[in-house]
């Protein structure tokens, strides 16, 4: 188990090199940040001390070499647009984000395992064919249009639910929740349900064909013929068969909802990682752009090394392999 440890660790050093030179290398090609930073009007001795100080007058293979000496000690740069600590203006919107992800993700969990257990396991009945007509809508129907139909029923006509912005929070260990406030998970819930209905309907569908598969096998029929009931064969046999493919698929939909929750978070207006992307690419903020395609990058990497190591823990011929 630690040689695999150390092989994974080393792999993740090769892959953010790479992802490094990468992303470098693509944000400088977009553009340039003198001009939004700059007014037009402004004197030519004005422009050359602006790109001076943001060390945007020396050579690509400079610059980039002076970006792998800062983030080898933790520092990502200064924002060109907020003049912060892109470290610290990253950390302030990861909580909003960070919230709304696990709420997202973990219902879509909740919810979707069991309905889909039970499409699997009563696939000819009129509630199974619903769900999984249901799930085809989740697939189906983009986020955008979903998250806007949410806010004119639920907040312009109804007026039941606020229609934007995170609400009331309270502090706990120096971050920022609103799930911990009413008002605040009157905010949360819209964003949330919008952001995990295309994971649900995966989940149905992953849990359904999983039960599907596992209901056919010799060991529910030897389960059956001990005498033990239907419910303790779905909790202590189906259930820990199929959950490798959902425990992959929740790690790689955690990761990708908390890097790309960029339409959910601007449609409700959620002070998060995406809105932050967004407002950084229309401003060419290059430190911010490239710290937030590094935490991507490295938020994967963590990922897939948890995935490997719940493997480990669900499934006991891959310990012994290891």
């Amino acid at each position: 188990m630690l040689g695999f440890l150390i092989q994974r660790f080393l792999q993740a050093i090769v892959v953010l090199v790479v992802i490094a030179a990468l992303v470098f290398l693509g944000v400088f090609a977009i553009g340039n940040p003198i001009d939004v930073l700059i007014s037009p009007d402004a004197t030519q001795q004005i422009r050359l001390d602006t790109i001076a100080r943001y060390g945007l007058d020396q050579p690509l293979w400079q610059q980039y070499l002076a970006f792998l000496g800062r983030l080898a000690q933790g520092d990502l740069g200064r924002s060109f647009v907020f003049n912060m600590p892109v470290l610290d203006l990253v950390l302030s919107r990861l909580p909003a984000t960070l919230e709304l992800t696990l709420a997202a993700v973990a219902g879509a969990t909740l919810l979707g395992v069991p309905l889909g257990m039970f499409a699997g396991y009563r696939p000819h009945s009129k509630v199974a064919k619903l769900l999984m007509g249901l799930s085809i809508l989740g697939f189906s129907v983009p986020t955008f249009w979903i998250g806007l139909v949410l806010i004119l029923v639920f907040a312009v006509s109804l007026g039941w639910l606020p229609a934007g912005g995170r609400g009331e929070t309270v502090t706990v260990l120096g971050v920022e929740w609103s799930f911990l406030t009413l008002d605040g998970l009157k905010h949360l819930l819209l964003p949330a349900v919008n952001l995990s209905l295309f994971k649900l309907a995966m989940m149905m569908r992953l849990a359904r064909a999983g039960t599907r598969e596992i209901v056919l096998t010799d060991t529910v029929k030897f389960a059956r013929a001990s005498g033990q009931s239907e419910w303790t064969i779905l909790r202590h046999h189906v259930l820990p068969l199929i959950s490798i493919p959902i425990v992959t698929v929740f790690g790689l939909e955690f990761g990708s909802t908390l890097a790309f929750a960029v339409v959910t978070e601007t449609i409700f207006s959620w002070p998060g990682l995406g809105k932050l992307i967004i407002e950084s690419i229309q401003s060419l903020d290059r430190p911010v752009m490239v710290a937030y395609l590094m935490l991507v990058a490295c938020l994967f990497i963590v990922i897939n090394f948890l995935i490997d190591l719940a493997y480990a823990a669900l499934d006991p011929r891959i310990r012994a392999r290891r």
